[in-house]
């Protein structure tokens, strides 16, 4: 697994991470014990980025971790959580005092006195924009209370914002075979900055694991059911904001395009990873075998999917970017 400079904190997290929205909730159960063997699993692999939030699971995804990393010390893991979605999307709840009590339930979560990263989860633009922001964070680094900071976003502009920032160490974002928009402006722009970019929802809720047909149902707590058409958040972040039958029909294309061996979850993945300015790429895993196919596409050379990434410009620019690329 190659590892990679996270910024300028000093460390290095791995090419291909682990999101682990799906260890705490809206995906569906997942037990404790499995939960602790995709850890495990991914960490042999290579593995050595968990990106969390104190909201997944209320807490149960940081606190899995926490008790994974108490039993597997040095294994060099940095831990990405997320804060600012326990309180309604409204630029006054962006205290410092909030900032702190967040970020102390989560070092009490994780076990840990000081946090690895803490990112802000999806805020509205007016945090992003506002100075009093970084402010508020760069006193966080001072007490010792976090090592680091970044920014999840929902858009490009709000991703340039960030970038920005002198003080941010990287800003996660949606970037997959279904989400083009960042190859535009925000990679390019996050490279010349040295600022780290996690790519998330890479698999596009997992609608490019090709599992998926016309018929296909998830539980009533997934958000592929309950947020499908944005109910719940922001429709961007199931699916891609793709349409579910039109994404069934841009995965066989782009499957069509894969060479002998490879699947398209693991092109998928390599692909994304091979994109300049691309840190680490952070799908979810709800099984140990996801968890080691996940970790196993960061070792396809970039060469084999010459076709794959002129059939992912391709299906996109006809089926999906007039409907994707002004949104996001």
């Amino acid at each position: 697994m190659q590892q990679r400079p996270l910024a300028s904190t000093g460390r290095s997290v791995s090419a291909i991470g682990l999101g682990t929205w799906q260890l705490g909730a809206d995906w569906g159960d997942v037990s404790e014990s499995d939960a602790l063997d995709v850890l495990a699993v991914s960490v042999e692999a290579g593995v050595t980025l968990f990106d969390t939030a104190d909201v997944y699971g209320d807490g149960r995804s940081e606190t899995l971790i926490g008790r994974f990393l108490a039993s597997h010390s040095g294994n060099g893991v940095t831990v990405a959580t997320k804060m600012g979605r326990r309180l309604a999307q409204e630029p006054e709840n962006y205290t410092p005092e909030n900032f702190r009590a967040w970020t102390d339930r989560s070092r009490r979560n994780l076990g840990v006195d000081t946090l690895d990263l803490v990112q802000l989860h999806c805020p509205p633009s007016a945090v992003i924009h506002a100075d009093e922001t970084y402010d508020a964070l760069d006193a966080l680094v001072d007490s010792g209370a976090i090592a680091a900071y970044g920014v999840s976003v929902e858009t490009c502009a709000q991703a340039l914002s960030a970038i920005s920032r002198p003080g941010v160490t990287n800003v996660q974002i949606i970037f997959n075979p279904f989400r083009l928009k960042p190859l535009d402006e925000v990679l390019p722009a996050a490279e010349a900055a040295g600022v780290a970019i996690f790519a998330r929802v890479p698999l596009a809720s997992g609608l490019l694991s090709g599992r998926y047909s016309a018929s296909t149902s998830f539980a009533a707590n997934d958000h592929r059911t309950f947020n499908r058409h944005g109910e719940a958040f922001d429709r961007g972040e199931t699916f891609s904001g793709v349409d579910f039958e039109t994404g069934l029909v841009a995965v066989d294309e782009l499957s069509a395009a894969l060479p002998d061996g490879v699947s398209l979850p693991a092109a998928s993945l390599a692909w994304i990873a091979s994109r300049p300015g691309v840190t680490s790429v952070i799908p979810g895993a709800r099984t140990t075998a996801q968890a080691r196919s996940n970790a196993d596409a960061g070792a396809i050379d970039p060469a084999v999917l010459d076709t794959f990434a002129a059939a992912v410009v391709d299906v996109y620019d006809r089926r999906l970017r007039a409907d994707i690329h002004p949104q996001w």
